[in-house]
Order: structure tokens, then sequence, then C-alpha cells
């Protein structure tokens, strides 16, 4: 596939980009989507580095979707730089920019939503209810409006990639969800556009996210099997952070994302975290060793 750095076209409006894209489709190239709210990072560059790999086109939405954010939550002050994502995404070959309005994806009278099923229903949703189904409609309406043949999603946020997994299988929507790996800061911290509120002191205090999930798949790799003494673990690291409040430290199933009684193969790590009143998010994969 093309790796040849392009300056991306920006449109805000779906039938543009649909007209744009039609004939490109026609001619038999596969189109590559990289959905974002844009304050860019590493990890979305690695997204786009993904699908520029593995198609001919590449498509990166910028779209603060202001339905999954809840009461009280950071949407109004969440990091907006379109200058600045423009130039990270001239970097790396992106060819079109979709940056809709509110009015273009919520025109007046909106008034269908894609509510997700079970596996929507633990961890996050008991924390951030209704954002999920949020996620779920803005993702819904962008496969439809851009159509394409690939998109890439990330590792770090673990349960919106099962949603979005769950909801295209379900939809039998012609589309492969491709999971990209989480990219991390050199400390271990995963990388958010979230991180950006940090305080030198809260940002010092966030290394025992990732500290704790890494000791968790050392303790499966040297024999631990107990859920509870893995999350215990979990918990005991974290809490040396003066000023972390824990929402959820859970062991799960991978797939279902249901809690596990014992790890009899691989599981999942999952956390949310408040840091200085931020939250982050953060997951791995504990693989006992074979045999």
């Amino acid at each position: 596939m093309s790796s040849e750095p392009t300056s991306p076209r920006v449109v805000s409006r779906s039938h543009e980009l649909q007209s744009a894209l039609k004939g490109l489709r026609r001619s038999g190239q596969t189109i590559g989507f990289v959905p974002t709210m844009g304050a860019l990072h590493e990890g979305h560059l690695s997204l786009v580095r993904a699908a520029r790999r593995e198609c001919d086109t590449v498509v990166v939405s910028i779209y603060v979707n202001p339905t999954q954010f809840g009461r009280g939550e950071d949407f109004d002050r969440y990091p907006r730089n379109l200058e600045a994502d423009m130039r990270l995404l001239s970097d790396v070959g992106v060819d079109w920019v979709f940056a809709p309005t509110d009015a273009e994806m919520y025109p007046e009278g909106f008034d269908t939503w894609v509510q997700p099923g079970r596996i929507a229903e633990r961890w996050e949703n008991e924390f951030r209810p209704g954002h999920f189904r949020g996620v779920a409609t803005v993702v819904l309406k962008l496969f439809c409006m851009v159509g394409p043949d690939r998109a890439y999603f990330g590792e770090k946020d673990y349960q919106q990639l099962l949603v979005i997994r769950r909801m295209v299988e379900d939809f039998n929507l012609p589309i492969t969800i491709c999971a990209c790996p989480t990219v991390r800061e050199p400390d271990g911290l995963a990388m958010s556009s979230r991180n950006a509120y940090l305080s030198p002191e809260h940002r010092r205090q966030a290394r025992v996210l990732s500290q704790s999930i890494f000791d968790a798949a050392e303790r499966v790799a040297s024999g631990e099997r107990s859920p509870d003494n893995l999350v215990a673990a979990m918990r005991k690291i974290i809490a040396e952070a003066s000023d972390a409040v824990i929402d959820y430290a859970a062991v799960v199933d991978p797939n279902t994302l249901e809690p596990v009684s014992a790890v009899t193969g691989p599981v999942q790590a999952l956390l949310a975290v408040r840091i200085g009143g931020v939250r982050l998010i953060d997951n791995l994969r504990l693989t006992p060793p074979s045999g």
C-alpha cells in the first residue's frame, strides 16, 4: 500500500466525503478509517500508520461526540486543536479528514440510538451510564458516512473495542475491525488525550496504573491463579499513589468481560482510576504459561 505522506483534504459534510470516496471505491481501492475525538497523540498515529500500511485510502474523523459524555464530565474542556492535529496527520499520510459539526451528526429531530447489550453493562457503564450508547451511535453513523473496509481501534479502550466488534457483527456490517496495541509512555502510562490534564505530581502518581497490571502479568507468569489475589495486589500498588481513587480493578474473561473464578487461560486485567480527579483507564492481557 502507499506510504507517501499526503496533505489531508478536510471536509465537514458527509455527502462531500461520500461523493469523494465513491469513485475510489468503484476503482477497487480499500478504505481504512480511524475515528478520533482529536487531541491526537502517538496512540492515534499508530492506528493511522496501521491503516496506511493496509489500505489504499485513509480517512480520519475528528469529532468530540457530546452524547458519550455524562453530566459533570469533561466535554466542555476536552482538548481541541484541529490545527495541531492536522500537522500530525500530514506527517503520517492521511488522505481525508472528516471534521463534522454537531448539526451534521445530530440534526434537529435526531431520535434514533444504538443500545449496546451485555458487553456494555459492566465496568464503564457503572460509572458512565449511557456512555456506550453514545459511542455506539456515533460510530455507527460514522461507519455509514465513511463506508470503510477496515476500521482501526486501540486496545487501550478495551471495552469499547468489544462493544464496537459486537455491533458490527450483530448488524452484519461489512467492516473489518482492526485492534492495535496500546501505546505507552516510556514509564508505562498508556497514552491518552486526558493525560494532558494531569499536574506534574499527578502525572508521576499515574504510573501506578501500568505498574499494577504489569505486576499482575508477572504474578500470573509465576503461577498465581487467583483473580482475588491479583486484584488485591493491583489495588495495593495503586494505593501507593496518595491521590488515587479506584473506580474498578478487575480480572475478567477477555471475550465477555465477566469476572473469572480462576486463571485457567488468558484473562484481561481492567482498571479505571482517578488520579487527582483525572479519570484514566488501562488494561492488559494476562496469560499463564502453556503446559
